[in-house]
């Protein structure tokens, strides 16, 4: 019945392209192709602009700096454009397939004034993508940044349609989603948490970073696996012409990057470190209870690229970072990701690429008791490794073709937690191995149909296996009331590698975008996402001691359906940019908790589990100035996130424990002189939604507060106000000089304003019968920092 429904709309959509790609062929076409880069470094350019100066047909370049034209023989002006480097026009006469390699040179005065970087200024008006925001490095280090730790994450947060649960959460939520709804890619390879210090940074080193890309709408056929976002972070490639290293010495921690050719021309590698150092200023205090602790984080990043020749390039990229913590010998936790990513892109024909991926990727955080009677050690870990083919057919210079296939594998084992040495009273427990198999196959158009209209649409088909870990494996069904803990019944007993559960889905995706004038348009997208792993977490931010978890047999996909408008605009000669989105999501298959919730190593975790819908709904304003020595951005978001579970609520609608209905951010830039820079940060929100209790019992003389109605999220705690300055100083150098450094000087929550991060309630000291509300600020002073960043090339 299934495949019988799938049936027609895949045909029909096979015959979409069909007749669009037979459309497209003509008789008489060649392809004038290559790659653009930085010619400081060799680093490839991602979203350059190539186009014909006769007749303004053009294509961006790739991830990898690649393009392709499809034009008929003839005399043509080739321009080559990036925001930031000086525009390249080449003459030629083509004749036969033409390969064009251009090394753009920066100008040095654009770069100090360009905030958002893009395909070109017009960007905005003319591109495809709509909800796509991709910031500049150089951006991101100007701006004011919590004890002087430059950080992607934040950086985001300050987009429209993007908020999070307050300070102390390194994840973020986009358009009404869950923090794990967000597809976070490093090199391809996904990060399962993101965040450092519990959240207060983010895993990704500045310094080792080239482009940073967060897709929240018109998400192409290509992604998938999770509902709401994509954040595509790109690692440096190296240097390919000069050994170079930079880095910095910070408040909190240390970083160093060193990069150098591997064959001069060729192939390159880089090298980028980085590391905390609180734990070292603990060791020198005369305090026994903190010359114990132990509190850092890490990072290693590396990568390596070789060209073997004009059609083939091998790509070599990991990560590994880690978190400790231990508390005066008496508990301890660490977590960390690792990660591994190779590619080999090759050209078929200056028509068609292909990139071929392996990953491998690593999630596992553990907490402990290291000593006494109640010691023990717990563990959990994620693992997936991928293989997938991505390909990219350049049918004309108004038509493209992207197709692909990936497979991927999951493990998980939710928890283990054993006894350690000297533990007289614990016995151990064993959550069971579980395991998963994803595939997934797409086909994705974009099409020029006439001057002012174009369209992308795709289909991408999807399927979930979810597979026993081991032998003697027993699943459930489980029975009872909503809203209440159910019994587990029917058990059924599986062998390590059956399939236990097969789910199937298409997620069809439609981008439109028509032209008005040369200076604004308007764009319209849907799409269809499928979530198939879940993050079971009863707190608003992403923990170490979360668990992800497959779905299941009773555990179903997620689904999201999504639309949205937008109209977009360039005014004053592009200095400016406008865009307004509105959007409306509606989702299936949203996870919430019964109250009470038990969900550490429970071995019936599905019965603390409840199910239901939800839906986001808003307008996102986002207005921008690209030019002059002042420039940055006022983002605004008006929004609704609400959900529906059977046994919450009285099965109606409430307030998701991530809706803001406002959300305000203000930066700015000042590039004052040469030698100083300044930028500020102001960032408003609504608070987040909460549960207040009305009633309480007690156990054993203690008062609990506590809800005696079926509500949820029924408060808000107050709303979030926040403003951070920075100032740069470059350091004067001798002309031509191989180092360059500078100081950045910031301060975080400038005005001292204690945001409220969570409302708690305890018994009064005075009267134990009365309850009342606290409020936990995680920072609630300003927060002073100083930087030192150097450059040696």
């Amino acid at each position: 019945m299934l495949y019988s429904n799938l049936k027609r709309p895949c045909i029909v959509f096979l015959l979409l392209v069909w007749c669009t790609t037979a459309f497209a062929q003509q008789k008489n076409k060649t392809t004038i192709s290559g790659y653009v880069k930085q010619s400081a470094n060799g680093e490839s350019i991602i979203g350059a602009s190539v186009f014909l100066k006769e007749n303004g047909v053009g294509v961006a370049t790739n991830n990898y700096g690649f393009y392709s034209l499809s034009v008929t023989p003839g005399n043509y002006t080739v321009v080559f454009q990036y925001l930031g480097f000086k525009s390249v026009e080449r003459k030629i006469n083509v004749t036969t397939a033409t390969t064009i390699n251009i090394n753009l040179e920066s100008d040095g005065k654009q770069i100090d004034e360009v905030v958002v970087s893009s395909a070109g200024i017009k960007k905005n008006v003319t591109s495809m993508e709509m909800g796509v925001n991709k910031l500049e490095m150089k951006s991101i280090q100007k701006m004011p940044a919590l004890m002087g730790e430059v950080d992607i994450v934040r950086s985001i947060q300050l987009l429209p349609g993007i908020s999070t649960v307050g300070e102390g959460s390194s994840g973020f939520n986009v358009r009404g989603g869950g923090v794990d709804q967000n597809l976070i890619l490093l090199d391809e390879s996904p990060v399962y948490n993101s965040s450092h210090l519990f959240g207060f940074f983010s895993v990704f080193d500045p310094d080792a970073v080239k482009d940073v890309k967060l897709i929240k709408g018109g998400i192409p056929a290509m992604y998938g696996g999770r509902l709401s976002s994509i954040l595509d972070v790109r690692m440096k490639e190296g240097n390919v012409n000069n050994f170079s290293t930079s880095g910095g010495i910070g408040t909190v921690s240390t970083r160093l990057l060193a990069e150098a050719p591997i064959v001069k021309g060729k192939g390159s590698f880089v090298i980028a470190a980085r590391r905390s150092y609180a734990d070292l200023f603990l060791k020198l205090s005369s305090d026994e209870n903190l010359n114990k602790n132990t509190a850092y984080f890490y990072d290693l990043s590396g990568k390596a690229n070789y060209t073997i020749n004009e059609n083939n390039r091998l790509y070599l990229s990991g990560y590994f970072g880690k978190d400790k913590f231990g508390f005066n010998d008496r508990f301890g936790m660490d977590w960390g990701n690792g990660t591994g990513t190779l590619r080999w892109n090759h050209t078929f024909n200056p028509s068609l690429f292909v990139n071929f991926t392996g990953v491998y990727s690593n999630y596992d955080y553990s907490l402990g008791i290291p000593t006494g009677t109640n010691a023990f050690d717990w563990t959990s870990r994620i693992i997936n490794q991928t293989l997938k083919g991505d390909f990219t057919y350049y049918i004309s210079a108004s038509n493209k073709l992207s197709f692909g296939a990936n497979a991927t594998f999951y493990r998980f084992k939710p928890g283990e937690a054993k006894k350690a040495e000297g533990n007289t009273s614990f016995n151990n427990i064993a959550l069971a191995t579980q395991n998963g198999r994803e595939y997934a196959a797409y086909i994705d158009n974009e099409q020029k149909i006439t001057d002012n209209l174009s369209a992308q649409y795709g289909l991408r088909l999807s399927a979930f296996d979810y597979v026993s870990g081991q032998d003697n494996f027993t699943v459930y069904e489980y029975e009872g009331i909503n809203g209440q803990r159910k019994d587990p019944v029917n058990p059924k007993s599986y062998n390590k590698g059956d399939a236990i559960k097969t789910y199937i889905n298409l997620e069809p995706r439609v981008s439109l975008r028509y032209i008005l004038n040369d200076a604004s348009s308007i764009k319209a997208s849907y799409n269809r996402t499928t979530q198939y792993l879940h993050l079971i977490s009863n707190t608003t931010a992403a923990t170490p001691l979360d668990v992800w978890q497959p779905t299941t047999n009773n555990i179903k996909p997620e689904l999201a359906d999504q639309l949205a408008l937008g109209y977009f605009r360039n005014f004053k000669n592009d200095m400016f940019e406008f865009s307004v989105e509105g959007f409306y999501k509606k989702m299936q298959n949203q996870i919430d908790y019964i109250d009470g919730a038990e969900l550490f190593l429970n071995k019936n975790l599905e019965s603390e589990l409840l199910f239901g819908n939800a839906r986001a709904y808003g307008l996102e304003f986002y207005l921008k100035k690209n030019t002059g020595k002042l420039n940055g951005w006022i983002s605004y978001t008006l929004s609704k996130s609400e959900r529906q579970i059977d046994g919450i609520n009285n099965n109606e609608y409430y307030p998701s424990k991530y809706d803001k209905t406002h959300n305000l951010s203000i930066v700015g830039i000042y590039d004052m002189s040469k030698r100083w820079n300044f930028s500020a940060i102001f960032t408003y929100s609504t608070g987040v939604s909460t549960t207040f209790p009305n009633g309480r019992y007690e156990v054993d003389g203690i008062v609990v507060p506590h809800n005696t109605t079926n509500t949820r999220n029924n408060y808000r705690i107050p709303s979030y106000n926040r403003l951070d300055l920075s100032a740069t100083l470059y350091t004067r150098h001798k002309p031509g000089s191989k180092f360059s450094s500078n100081w950045v000087f910031s301060i975080y929550n400038i005005y001292f304003h204690k945001n409220p991060y969570t409302i708690y309630f305890q018994p009064n000291e005075d009267n134990p019968q009365v309850t009342e509300a606290k409020r936990l600020a995680i920072i609630g002073s300003a927060i002073p920092s100083v930087t030192y960043n150097f450059n040696f090339r």
